[in-house]
């Protein structure tokens, strides 16, 4: 089991190097914050199309298909759950519902109804004239305009204890698509993304918080080390499931008690090794006489607007006038 290959998650993918790598991330991450802001207060219509635009974006920059495979896939079948679970559980309102038109409507009339008039045996043949409702003449005038629309039900399915209301069918496309473009829009801005370009494009948009004497420089240098120490921690797991492995353990016969504290003990040896980890990399800063950041600085990555990006800042700039136009929440 190889979770460096099979769960990437939060890794930087070096090779190949696809347009979205090529983008600034000051750009990847304007476009970040608009997929995770603009669903708010937004219709579902809108939602499913940032879903589809985070799989067509994947599949146009040509990431293999190893990396995001299982992924997306675990992904879109919890996405899965979650939408058809919610759309069953109750919405909330706690309302008895009850159809909007009364079904045995009261009729006054000053003379019973005429018999009908049987159908002349050639009536078959006279298929132009449209079928006409015997009632139709005895209905109020309010009662005939409403004949053109078609009837609203706000119960959609119901089922023994189960029922599927508009509210839950909302609610279920509403937290499915936002969970959806959380996880995997965050991912695949890390996968694209160099650890170093993200905490220097933070530190930048940070800057002026210096005016209030708060420490920009060590937030950014915490932030790039934490997020080169992701691959650390999974590689120390991925060591510990391959000694559980090698060791072929017997689950059976050790039982449960003696499974809760095989477990306990390989957490305490997880957490060890990753302080272990931690003094060595801070040990190796000092060796190389880091004392301080600001007397350190560092160059992490240069930014630089190009075509490609101003492109990609006028695509953003004409999807939220489509937010705004057509994305609005009915």
């Amino acid at each position: 089991m190889d979770l460096l290959r099979s769960l990437p998650l939060g890794l930087y993918l070096e090779a190949p190097v696809t347009w979205l790598h090529q983008l600034d991330s000051r750009v990847k991450l304007a476009w970040l914050m608009t997929f995770l802001v603009s669903p708010i207060w937004a219709n579902s219509l809108w939602r499913f199309l940032l879903v589809g635009l985070l799989i067509v974006f994947t599949l146009t920059a040509l990431i293999p298909l190893r990396v995001w495979r299982q992924q997306m896939g675990w992904l879109l079948a919890l996405c899965l759950v979650v939408l058809l679970v919610t759309a069953v559980m109750p919405d909330g309102y706690n309302l008895q519902y009850a159809p909007r038109l009364p079904q045995d409507e009261l009729r006054f009339q000053d003379h019973p109804p005429a018999a009908p008039q049987p159908e002349p045996w050639y009536q078959f043949l006279r298929f132009w004239d449209a079928p006409q409702d015997p009632d139709r003449a005895n209905r109020s005038p309010d009662r005939v305009s409403l004949d053109k629309f078609q009837p609203y039900h706000y119960v959609l399915w119901n089922w023994g204890p189960f029922t599927v209301t508009r509210k839950s069918v909302q609610l279920a496309v509403r937290i499915s698509t936002w969970l959806f473009t959380l996880i995997y829009g965050t991912n695949l801005f890390l996968l694209t993304t160099p650890p170093e370009a993200i905490a220097a494009t933070l530190q930048i948009l940070l800057n002026p918080l210096r005016q209030l004497n708060l420490p920009v420089v060590e937030v950014g240098l915490t932030l790039t080390l934490s997020l080169r120490f992701i691959p650390l921690v999974l590689e120390e797991v991925q060591n510990l499931i391959r000694s559980v492995r090698t060791r072929a353990i017997r689950w059976r016969k050790v039982g449960v008690k003696g499974t809760i504290q095989l477990v306990l003990l390989l957490i305490d040896r997880l957490v060890e090794n990753l302080f272990l980890r931690a003094e060595q990399i801070a040990s190796a800063m000092t060796v190389r006489g880091f004392t301080h950041p600001n007397q350190h600085q560092v160059l992490w990555h240069a930014f630089q607007l190009r075509r490609v990006d101003w492109f990609a800042i006028g695509l953003l700039v004409v999807l939220w006038g489509v937010r705004f136009w057509q994305g609005q929440a009915d």
